[in-house]
């Protein structure tokens, strides 16, 4: 009866923070994907019109990063030529706080949905085969398991709680929500939200929500013979691969261990945080190197680099 009232209209919300303070950054990503194409091809099996209303944040680590990628990094099933995306935060006046700004991103979103939604008419394949899938499946759960391992490991809170100034952060009147299900003096991994969440590590330069388990992901399938080269295939061809690859490089060459070491060593018990965090960047930027082809990150984004 809601959809009847509806003229067959479905409005859907996706949301990005949570998933990835949760699972971390591959599992998030690969995870909303196969919702974005469970989502479409239910509402076409049905008869249904929909619309996509993404809750992306600012940051990578929200679910942030070039919108106009985004759009064309989506499954086939869920073009549809509609979109609703949330704009919140610094965001809004990177994008819109000039009026040349505000027109060129809008130009942007449009051309991007304009050249997905005929790419997909076309019916031209997004290399979304059974074969990329369990491959990227893979990825995510290896990715996961190495980031549950950080933040699951004993003694993890309280040296985040010491290193980073998540404390203070989650003091403050930000967000439109409570930043914590607590009070601060009783914050804790589960109910803290995921803004102060990547604040925190933004902070201090390990920008760990953005890029932490790609390492381990990666490496776990480079094993296979053949790997590599299909992930190579992947990232010239697949631009949901190809996405999740650049922005997870992007916020690594934003990060500076060596200022992050600095906050580390103001625990007094540290512990092997900082060393499994630098030996995960390690491996994470080795295999997207063996992956793009390149000598550094972000080697074809010369401005940003």
């Amino acid at each position: 009866r809601q959809l009847d009232a509806r003229g067959g209209f479905q409005e859907i919300m996706l949301g990005y923070s949570d998933s990835n303070k949760d699972g971390g950054y591959w599992m998030a990503n690969w995870a909303l994907h196969r919702a974005q194409h469970a989502l479409g091809a239910v509402c076409r099996e049905h008869g249904l019109d929909f619309r996509l209303f993404h809750g992306r944040g600012g940051t990578v680590g929200r679910g942030g990063g070039r919108a106009s990628l985004a759009i064309a990094a989506m499954p086939r099933a869920a073009h549809n030529g509609r979109l609703r995306v949330t704009e919140q935060g610094e965001v809004i006046s990177f994008r819109y706080g000039l009026p040349e700004l505000g027109h060129r991103h809008t130009e942007q979103l449009v051309s991007a949905m304009l050249l997905a939604t005929a790419l997909h008419a076309d019916g031209e394949s997004q290399h979304e085969g059974e074969a990329a899938w369990s491959l990227m499946g893979d990825v995510a759960e290896a990715s996961m398991h190495a980031y549950r391992e950080l933040i699951d490991a004993p003694g993890f809170w309280q040296w985040y709680i010491e290193a980073t100034p998540i404390q203070q952060i989650s003091r403050l009147p930000i967000a439109s929500r409570p930043v914590s299900r607590k009070n601060a003096a009783e914050v804790a991994f589960d109910d803290l939200r995921a803004i102060p969440w990547v604040f925190a590590w933004t902070q201090t330069r390990y920008i760990v929500p953005g890029w932490f388990g790609v390492g381990s992901g990666l490496a776990a399938v480079l094993r296979r013979e053949g790997a590599l080269e299909e992930l190579q295939r992947l990232y010239r061809e697949w631009p949901f691969f190809g996405a999740v690859v650049n922005n997870a490089a992007r916020e690594m060459a934003r990060a500076r261990l060596e200022i992050a070491r600095r906050y580390a060593a103001l625990v007094q018990d540290a512990g092997p945080f900082d060393e499994r965090i630098s030996a995960e960047f390690a491996a994470a930027r080795d295999a997207i190197l063996r992956i793009t082809g390149s000598d550094e990150l972000l080697v074809d984004s010369p401005v940003i680099r």
